[in-house]
Parts: C-alpha cells; sequence; structure tokens
C-alpha cells in the first residue's frame, strides 16, 4: 500500500511537472506565433486539425491503452502494436494525401492542398512512437516523459518563431508541428532503449483486438467531440472566426489538458493494479477525484476570470473575438479533467464497450443540437456545447456506481466544495481588483489574490489534500 501510494504520488508530480511544463511552454510559443501571425493564417492550419487527429486516433486503434491494460505486456506484445501502427499510418497518409484537394475546396483555400500533404506527415512520423510511448505509460516514466517533453517543445518552438519572424506563414506552425514529433520520438527511443523485430507476428494484435476496437471508436469520437467545432465553423463562418476558435480552443485545452494529462498519466496504471480490490479501488479513486477538483476548479476558473488582461498583454488586440468565447469555454474545460479519470476508471474495468457507447450517446446529442442551434451563431453553438459537457458527467457517474459502487453524493461531497470555493474566490478578487485599470497590474494582482485567497482558505478549512500535497513537496510525513 505504502509502495502503491508513493509510486502514485511521484507518478502524480512528475506528470504535473510534465504537463505543467508543457503548457507553459506551449503558452510563451502560442504568444509569440499569436503576434506574428494572423487569425487567418492560424486558421489554415486549425481547420486540418481534426483530419490529424482522428487519423492519429485511427492509427494507435486503442493499442496503447491496451498494453497499459495488460498487466505484464511481453516483447511480443510490443512488436506486434508496432508493425500494426506502421502499416495503419501508411494507408491513411496514402488516402489524406489523395483527398488534399477535397479538403481544400471544403474549406475554398487552395493552399491546403500542399499544406494538408505536408501536414500529415505527421501520421507516419508519430507511428514509430506510438509503442515506445505506450512502454513509458506503462512503467510511470514520467520524469523521463517531462524531460522528452521540454527539450522537443523549446527546440520545435525556437525553430517555428524563427520561420514565422522570416515571414513563413502558416509554414512555420506546420514545421513546428512535423519537428516536435520527431524530436519526441528519438527521445523515447533514448530512454526506452526499445527497437521492434523484423519477426512480425499480429498474434497479439488479434488478442487485444476486440477490446481496443472499442477504445479506437471511442478515441475518435472523442477527437471529433474535440474538434468537429473547427470543422463546422469552416464551412459556416469566415476563415477569421475559425481562427479565433482555433486561438481561444488552443488556450482552454492546453489550461485543462494540464490537469487531464497529470491525472491520466497515473490514474489507469493505478487501478489497474488495484482492480481486484472494490474497496481500496473506491477509496483510490475519490482521493484521484478530490486532488482533480483542487487543481481543476481553480485553475479554469481562473483563467477564465484573467483571460481578457491575459488576450490583451500576450497575443494583442487583434484577437479580442476570442476572449468571450475562451470565457465560456474555460467554465466546461474545468470538468474536462473528470472525464479522463471516469473514462480510465471504465477501461480498467475492462468495459470497453460502454465507454465507447457512452461517448457516441454524447456526440450524436450534440450535433443534434447544434444542427439545431447553429443559426442563432457561433457563441451559442460553443454555450451550447459547453453546457452540455458538464451536464454529460452525470452519465459518467452513473457507470461509475455500477462499476464500483462509488455513490453520487459521495462524489459530489469530494468535488463540490473545491467548485464553491474557487468560484468564491475568484468572484472576490474580481471585485477588489475591478478598480484596476492597468493590464499588466490587474492581470497579476488578480493571479496573486486568487492565488493566495485560495491556499488561506485550503490551510483554514484544513483540506487534506492540501496537506498531503504540501508533506509530499517538503518530504515531511504526514501527522499520526
Amino acid at each position: 500500500m505504502d509502495n502503491l501510494k508513493e509510486k502514485t504520488a511521484k507518478g502524480l508530480f512528475w506528470g504535473m511537472l510534465n504537463n505543467g511544463t508543457t503548457q507553459i511552454l506551449n503558452a510563451v510559443i502560442g504568444i509569440f506565433l499569436g503576434r506574428l501571425l494572423t487569425p487567418a493564417e492560424y486558421g489554415i492550419v486549425g481547420v486540418l486539425t481534426i483530419f490529424t487527429a482522428v487519423a492519429g486516433a485511427i492509427q494507435a486503434s486503442g493499442f496503447t491503452q491496451g498494453l497499459i491494460n495488460l498487466k505484464k505486456p511481453t516483447e511480443k506484445d510490443y512488436n506486434a502494436v508496432f508493425w500494426f501502427n506502421i502499416s495503419v499510418s501508411m494507408v491513411l497518409y496514402a488516402i489524406l494525401f489523395v483527398s488534399a484537394p477535397l479538403i481544400a475546396s471544403h474549406f475554398h483555400q487552395p493552399c491546403l492542398v500542399e499544406v494538408s500533404r505536408v501536414v500529415f506527415l505527421c501520421l507516419p512520423i508519430s507511428a514509430l512512437g506510438i509503442t515506445s510511448n505506450a512502454y513509458m505509460l506503462k512503467n510511470m516514466m514520467n520524469r523521463e516523459l517531462a524531460i522528452i517533453n521540454f527539450i522537443a517543445l523549446c527546440l520545435s518552438g525556437f525553430t517555428g518563431i524563427m520561420l514565422a519572424l522570416h515571414g513563413f506563414s502558416y509554414w512555420s506552425l506546420v514545421c513546428q508541428q512535423l519537428l516536435y514529433i520527431t524530436l519526441t520520438n528519438i527521445g523515447r527511443y533514448y530512454y526506452v532503449r526499445w527497437m521492434p523485430s523484423l519477426r512480425v507476428d499480429f498474434t497479439p494484435v488479434k488478442e487485444m483486438y476486440g477490446f481496443c476496437v472499442k477504445l479506437m471508436i471511442t478515441n475518435i469520437i472523442n477527437t471529433l467531440n474535440q474538434h468537429y467545432l473547427t470543422f463546422i465553423f469552416g464551412g459556416l463562418f469566415p476563415i477569421k472566426a475559425v481562427g479565433n476558435y482555433s486561438q481561444a480552443n488552443k488556450w482552454n485545452t492546453m489550461a485543462s489538458s494540464t490537469i487531464s494529462g497529470t491525472i491520466g498519466q497515473v490514474a489507469q496504471p493505478v487501478l489497474v493494479s488495484i482492480n481486484d480490490e472494490q474497496d481500496r479501488e473506491v477509496r483510490v479513486f475519490r482521493k484521484l477525484l478530490r486532488f482533480t477538483a483542487f487543481l481543476s476548479f481553480p485553475a479554469m476558473f481562473g483563467l477564465a476570470l484573467v483571460s481578457r488582461e491575459f488576450i490583451l498583454l500576450t497575443i494583442g488586440a487583434q484577437w479580442l473575438d476570442s476572449i468571450p468565447m475562451l470565457q465560456i469555454l474555460c467554465l466546461s474545460g474545468a470538468f474536462l479533467p473528470f472525464y479522463s479519470l471516469y473514462q480510465n476508471l471504465t477501461i480498467t474495468a475492462g468495459k470497453s464497450n460502454i465507454y465507447m457507447w457512452c461517448n457516441i450517446c454524447q456526440i450524436l446529442i450534440q450535433l443534434a443540437m447544434i444542427a439545431t442551434l447553429y443559426q442563432q451563431g457561433i457563441m451559442v453553438l460553443i454555450s451550447v456545447y459547453s453546457a452540455f459537457t458538464v451536464l454529460w458527467l452525470l452519465v459518467w457517474q452513473m457507470i461509475a456506481q455500477k462499476l464500483i459502487g462509488i455513490k453520487f453524493f459521495d462524489a459530489l461531497k469530494d468535488t463540490i466544495p473545491f467548485m464553491v470555493i474557487s468560484l468564491a474566490v475568484m468572484a472576490a478578487t474580481y471585485y477588489l481588483t475591478s478598480s484596476i485599470t492597468n493590464h499588466i497590474l490587474l492581470l497579476f494582482t488578480r493571479i496573486l489574490l486568487a492565488g493566495l485567497l485560495y491556499v488561506l482558505i485550503m490551510r483554514l478549512t484544513g483540506a487534506k489534500v492540501f496537506e498531503e500535497c504540501i508533506n509530499f513537496i517538503f518530504k515531511r510525513q504526514p501527522a499520526k
């Protein structure tokens, strides 16, 4: 129990450091590129995101999660998945290469023929590292993942900025993506030191396929759920509006995925190791719920609070229209990390069919609502999408209750206090700082004041998750 607790704590620490550093670097890079490029230039690459993301989910085919879910995956398992991923990626690239003129025609942008064919090279390149990434996640090598991401982001981000400075427009974003994926793969192979064998046997793939194919379908649905608004907007609204939404969604995703990534890197490996001990599984799951709420609500509500000052000071007034979009997305973004936790629980229980159908129903209902309301405008679409994202968590909670017996009111008791405190802190901070007119002073004052108020309340209320974080950081033993 102590070993698992320590391993989980270290995994969360390095996962947080990894995701936090990644998002900070992405923010810095995004600030520079946001000032150097226009919304239309961002929109050119942004509309292709849905194609690369869906194709990426297909080529991975759920085998990353499948390998992690095995108690002790063998060399044969990893090798079979590697060659399967490579084969699928080559087929997908060929299909997308041929489809490039159709994509360009849909978005009324002739330049997308050439741009898309280069961007889609991300698929075969990324396929080379899927198996090594699964190995690192299975063994909770979060420290090594943090180092890899840091180096890859720094080098690719610097390259993208230099290209933008020299007038390469949207090509700077394309080159940044390709270089990041290449450097990430190199780093993974450096640490894993695993090389595929030419003795190809797809038997492990066949054995895992029934479980993984449902994960693949669900991953595709999740990807569509994250990116289909960009696709829809690209056909309904000017490319500038698409660029503004892409920018808002980027900042929201960067913030929420910091927490989601931290939780996701440890949730499945930890839950797999105890999935035959229901009482213990409930305790661990509830602790992860509290930790997620402790981080997610203040982070996302805080970003909504400072979004205007942040956008104006970082990427400039040309992105003013993205601010209300970002504020709405942040409110629902606070709940996205909980999706990661509930979904990992479902996968761990081997219920990939439930995982798949729950996500299918979610996106079908969302599409129906958008088809009904799209004429009301872009802000209404974003608002409806965000509200439904929050409400659908109730379905995941019902599934969790059937799987491990965690009660709805216990989940509320673990999460609602952090949400209420976070809202109260942000409201108090807003009114206390509303008289400040200088954007720089307002931004830093709000961040500092909100942070101090939140920590003070956590301290005064004796929040256990806060005390455990402090004890771990300073290596103190908890009080007996």
